[in-house]
């Protein structure tokens, strides 16, 4: 087990390596110069260069790599080009609403997709299996931002009962700050749930007709402990990898979200900073999402024996 932690940990130190190079390099071969946005439209050439050269852009691509890669290492993610905040200040600032849209997004849609999941594999071939299946599909299809607008014309213009937009924090009261989460949590765990329900559906199913399954329905053993106690224990290394392997939907969906419902975010930070060519902050809040991403995918590998304790002794 401490072998294969080990050997984890050094192809994530190899992923973020090489995430932060492709980061780095594709947002600097964008088109769009800060320098010329932030100098304005009548600027000159030597104006515009002046405040390149201020920003160390005219250094060498590697050269300007390996000076913000090393200040990352030591903590710091540069200074953000409009604001002229550090970045991780800005990110601190943001990250609340982004978490408590992602953590509530993430436990109620695996929550709802693992049930619905195993009830269409119980029912398989009936209308509520279809029914499931088919919303599954919708869900996949749908944009994200479509999702959204028809869920703020729904619930919040026709029967007022969600706010539109916007976001409340903790402190104001636990319903100010649910309530506008909800439509964006839905929003958002619109795919989720899509996805994680037909990995499960499946997973379930192929179970179920396992023969230790038929031994179990033979000895009068109730459904209700078979799908709990035995399908869906087996079944947990595949939902979890699903799990994770989707937080990439969500990562995705959370800088869309937080646009269509303007929660002052993480995402609505990143979507602001691209509007402006503001690199640092690009920069940062990708290394961020990326990093959270491989080490939630990494912890998911490593509960891999907690969930099934055959894999102990491999």
């Amino acid at each position: 087990m401490l072998e294969t932690t080990i050997r984890k940990l050094g192809s994530v130190v190899v992923v973020m390596l090489l995430v932060a190079v492709i980061v780095f390099t594709l947002i600097h071969l964008a088109p769009g110069d800060p320098a010329a946005i932030i100098a304005g439209d009548n600027a000159t050439a030597q104006q515009i260069d002046a405040i390149r050269e201020r920003l160390g852009m005219n250094a060498p691509l590697p050269m300007q790599f390996l000076t913000w890669a090393l200040a990352v290492l030591k903590g710091d993610m540069g200074i953000s080009i409009f604001s002229g905040e550090p970045v991780l200040k800005l990110i601190g600032e943001r990250l609340f609403p982004t978490l408590s849209l992602a953590l509530l997004t993430m436990a109620a849609s695996v929550v709802i997709a693992v049930a619905a999941g195993m009830f269409a594999a119980l029912k398989a071939g009936s209308w509520s299996d279809r029914l499931i299946m088919a919303l599954s599909v919708i869900g996949f299809s749908a944009p994200v931002f479509v999702v959204g607008y028809l869920l703020i014309y729904v619930f919040a213009i026709k029967l007022h009962l969600l706010p539109v937009q916007g976001y409340d924090p903790l402190s104001e009261g636990f319903w100010a700050w649910l309530s506008h989460l909800i439509l964006p949590a839905i929003t958002l765990g619109f795919v989720y749930v899509a996805l994680i329900a037909r990995m499960t559906r499946a997973s379930v199913m192929e179970i179920l007709e396992s023969d230790f399954i038929r031994t179990a329905r033979a000895k009068g053993v109730g459904t209700f402990r078979i799908l709990w106690r035995h399908a869906l224990r087996n079944a947990g290394v595949t939902i979890v990898t699903v799990v994770g392997l989707g937080l990439a939907l969500l990562i995705g969906g959370v800088v869309v979200t937080e646009s269509v419902f303007n929660i002052p975010g993480v995402g609505r930070l990143v979507v602001d900073a691209i509007d402006k060519r503001d690199y640092p902050i690009i920069q940062g809040v990708t290394l961020l999402f990326s990093a959270v991403y491989v080490f939630v995918n990494l912890a998911i590998d490593l509960s891999y024996v907690l969930i099934d304790p055959r894999l102990r002794r491999k």
